[in-house]
């Protein structure tokens, strides 16, 4: 069983920054890919970013510029640092792993990015 844990989301003001981590731990093949998704009340689920274990990284189109994934293959962690931060930015952010030899998809419990006007 994969477990994905989440830290680092809060109350920011716009033009702030934050960084989120998220730790994996159990039977995780050597190739997957992690990333984030958000989700605002009513709206679905979207990509924010994601970056292979190879390093190769895609962000969504609004993100482009202003977030930065990164990931630490030993501790099977990824970071997204979030930068100009917009109160449209505000969501759920939830850290996802692709085991591509499994198959299968992995949550993490999701923090709230809150980002005030």
């Amino acid at each position: 069983q994969v477990q994905l844990v989440e830290s680092g989301g809060g109350l920011v003001q716009a033009g702030g920054s934050l960084r989120l981590s998220c730790a994996g731990s159990g039977s995780i093949s050597s190739a997957n890919v992690m990333g984030w998704y958000r989700q605002a009340p009513g709206k679905q689920r979207d990509l924010v970013a994601a970056i292979a274990s190879g390093g190769t990284a895609n962000y969504g189109d609004s993100m482009k510029g202003r977030f930065t994934i990164s990931r630490d293959n030993a501790k099977n962690t990824v970071y997204l640092q979030m930068n100009s931060l917009k109160p449209e930015d505000t969501a759920v952010y939830y850290c996802s792993l692709d085991d591509l030899l499994t198959r299968n998809r992995y949550w993490g419990q999701g923090t709230q990015v809150t980002v005030s006007s």
